[in-house]
């Protein structure tokens, strides 16, 4: 069973992911890495040259191959959410966690390299604010109240090996 990490922007997907990955030993799949290697372009450049609907089918196909993956860590962009297909296909492969992250904290990083995002707090907020049920409709599991990545990774780690065990 896969893991599949959702969340906002910032929000530390993965961060979260590469840790996870290293204390279950499981191989870790960043759906934007996917998106930027099948483009041969940076999501901001992709951005930039076709726009974000290109952008999401890139995205839409970049979460059907992860999501035939088995037993493996899958850290995917803040958007993800927006297309019912792509949670369609995690959820019947992995175990989502919702990285509820505090919006406010999120808001005091620097995003500037982030398309939807960059440096515009306000911009930040906005998009919690549209997103923020879809997160919580599609998540299996919530991981809130955690300050640091570690303190994240733990919990998931926990949750998914009483999962497993059952």
């Amino acid at each position: 069973m896969n893991i599949v990490l959702i969340g906002m922007p910032g929000s530390g997907k993965s961060t979260v992911g590469r840790l996870l990955s290293q204390r279950l030993g499981m191989p870790l799949v960043d759906t934007d890495a996917l998106v930027e290697a099948a483009a041969n372009r940076s999501i901001p450049e992709l951005f930039a040259a076709e726009g974000e609907a290109a952008f999401r089918d890139r995205e839409t196909a970049a979460v059907r191959a992860a999501s035939a993956l088995e037993d493996t860590v899958i850290a995917t962009g803040g958007g993800v959410v927006l297309r019912s297909e792509n949670m369609r296909a995690l959820s019947g492969t992995g175990l989502v966690f919702f990285r509820d992250r505090a919006v406010e904290d999120i808001m005091g990083e620097d995003h500037s390299g982030r398309p939807l995002v960059g440096g515009d707090r306000e911009r930040i907020l906005q998009l919690y604010t549209q997103r923020i049920d879809l997160y919580r409709k599609y998540a299996r599991y919530t991981i809130s109240g955690t300050k640091t990545a570690e303190e994240a990774a733990d919990r998931i780690a926990t949750i998914y090996l009483e999962e497993c065990a059952i």
